[in-house]
């Protein structure tokens, strides 16, 4: 008989999501994914001037704030025709870049490497062998003995003082945690460098946004970076030889420890490459524009069907009809008034809260659909889809990481196996190696063309009467998102955000289809009900934030708070 588990919340970076799943003879046979509070952001923006909704969008959530930004601003542009300055473009493209690094490193290490890493093993390791281990794969370095000495008389401490403080509330001695102690005590010591290199990059990050979180620097239109190279001010050449280093420092990092731990984790667990990998439609979308029209991109984007690489089809451009014709999305399972299903551009948001009834509605959040089918997005549908196409930066970390996985793990592994749990941690590194190249490429393009006498950053929007319709969209850390505006004489019509938490945390559609977590775990082991680890490991794997899929409601309907601008 099925035994019922509920793990709620599961979200170790924001707590909103819950996950039941029915277990039977060791192995998940069904789940449901839930949001547990709802998000009324577009309702706020009714009637607003477009050119504030970044600002009001940038708070849904208090991580990936620049990323609704972005896609508020490419929305309103859109639905204006609106070009944009090449020095904006890059300016963006570099903040872009520089904040998806930061939260891949924060994914990885503080997020979800816990469900692979027994801290507490670490204490059995030998420095010594722990550093012939990791200068086995790369020649960082703080992989020194004596460096893994101190980290593990750390750890020692910690534990001896009963108070394990970030470690403490995880499943220490699971019999699914099958690393070595040397390789544990690697991703420990790991873990504490990553957050220095977090902190580099929020450092570029605010020199180019002014702060971090909620960037200060973006307009409808461009950018309010001020470029003057003798003005000690403005973006100037000390600052952006200083962004440049912090940028260099983080990629050291990512190529030299992020990536090599991923795929040391993954060959040591490589029997986990047959599970998790649910649905297998992939969508990413185009970024880092090259051009004031965005036709051009350095990240392509598109669709694969049923895993097959050969059914890629690439979206265009920022107003491709590919793209905004087949997205909709579906509240049939959701505590939404109705049970339709529709354009993002003829939604509305009307909150209806029943029960939560697992064969009727059970999610704050909505699905969305693409051609009617659940598609998965994250770096494994960008990878995917730039592997496709033949982009070579992916093509060429993809081929490598893949080849050093097979050395360690002692059998041929192709790219098939990035449909699953470790797939994702595999697509996550290879992407953020690819983004680190990029960065650097994005500010050689920014300096050689100030270099060239344009310090162009902006472009004024002007808002004709009637009706204009846009969409922006943006390849975010945790996948595509997409922001879809209506302006009526100026204002704010309807406003609808389609963020990749929805697209992989949403629950089944009108026709029964799971969403990609609930796909994702059926199939999976669990060895010890009562602490689901396994179940962790792939929910955890797609980077799941639900700030960006829902918020917080008083059930009754009750104003909760109140504010008052004097």
């Amino acid at each position: 008989m099925a035994q019922r588990i509920t793990v709620d919340p599961i979200t170790r970076i924001e707590g909103h999501l819950r996950i039941d799943a029915e277990v039977e003879g060791g192995v998940i046979k069904d789940a449901w994914s839930s949001g547990q509070m709802w998000r009324g952001i577009e309702v706020i923006l009714q009637g607003r001037d477009p050119r504030d909704a970044w600002v009001f969008t940038q708070r849904i959530c208090g991580v990936c704030t620049t990323v609704h930004a972005i896609a508020s601003v490419r929305a309103v542009e859109n639905a204006l025709n609106l070009e944009i300055p090449l020095n904006a473009q890059y300016i963006r493209n570099l903040i872009l870049a520089i904040h998806a690094l930061h939260d891949h490193i924060v994914h990885f290490y503080v997020l979800s490497a816990l469900d692979w890493v027994d801290v507490v093993s670490a204490l059995k390791a030998d420095p010594q062998k722990t550093a012939s281990l990791a200068e086995s794969l790369s020649d960082w370095p703080g992989n020194s003995p004596e460096r893994f000495k101190a980290v593990q008389e750390k750890i020692r401490a910690l534990v001896e003082s009963g108070q394990l403080g970030p470690f403490a509330n995880a499943y220490w001695g699971h019999p699914a945690m099958q690393l070595p102690p040397e390789a544990n005590l690697m991703a420990v010591s790991h873990y504490l460098e990553a957050l220095d290199y977090q902190r580099k990059a929020d450092s570029a990050y605010a020199i180019l946004g002014g702060k971090n979180p909620h960037i200060q620097n973006l307009s409808v239109g461009g950018v309010t970076t001020a470029i003057n190279l003798n003005n000690e001010t403005t973006l100037n050449m000390e600052r952006l030889y200083w962004i440049k280093q912090l940028v260099e420092e983080v990629s050291g990092f990512v190529k030299k420890v992020y990536l090599p731990d991923v795929t040391a984790i993954g060959a040591f667990y490589k029997d986990w490459f047959k599970f998790g990998a649910g649905v297998t439609n992939y969508l990413a979308v185009p970024d880092m524009p090259l051009d004031t029209k965005a036709e051009h991109f350095d990240l392509p984007g598109g669709t694969i069907l049923d895993g097959d690489l050969k059914t890629v089809k690439a979206f265009t451009n920022f107003k491709d009809p590919y793209f905004r014709d087949n997205v909709v999305e579906c509240i049939k399972h959701s505590w939404y008034k109705g049970d339709w299903t529709r354009s993002p551009f003829e939604e509305d948001t009307l909150p209806q809260y029943t029960d939560f009834d697992l064969t009727g509605k059970y999610s704050w959040i909505k699905a969305p659909r693409f051609q009617g089918r659940p598609m998965q997005v994250g770096p494994l549908a960008q990878v995917l889809v730039g592997y496709a196409l033949g982009h070579e930066p992916t093509k060429k970390y993809v081929d490598d990481t893949l080849s050093k996985v097979s050395s360690l793990a002692g059998a041929q592994i192709g790219p098939e196996v990035l449909h699953s749990t470790p797939g994702r941690h595999l697509a996550r590194a290879i992407r953020a190696a690819v983004l680190c190249d990029l960065a650097i490429k994005h500010w050689g393009l920014l300096v050689d063309n100030i270099n060239r006498g344009d310090v162009a950053i902006f472009n004024s929007p002007t808002f004709p009467r009637g009706e204009q319709r846009g969409f922006g969209f943006h390849e975010a850390p945790r996948g595509a998102l997409s922001h879809w505006i209506i302006i009526q004489d100026g204002k704010i019509k309807n406003y609808q955000c389609v963020v990749p938490s929805t697209w992989n945390a949403g629950p089944r559609d009108e026709r029964g289809n799971p969403g990609p977590y609930e796909a994702s775990l059926v199939g999976n082991p669990v060895a010890v009900p009562e602490k689901p680890l396994e179940l962790l490991r792939t929910v955890h794997s797609f980077d799941p934030c639900i700030a960006c899929a829902i918020h917080v409601l008083d059930p009754d309907g009750g104003e909760m708070s109140k504010v008052k601008v004097l």
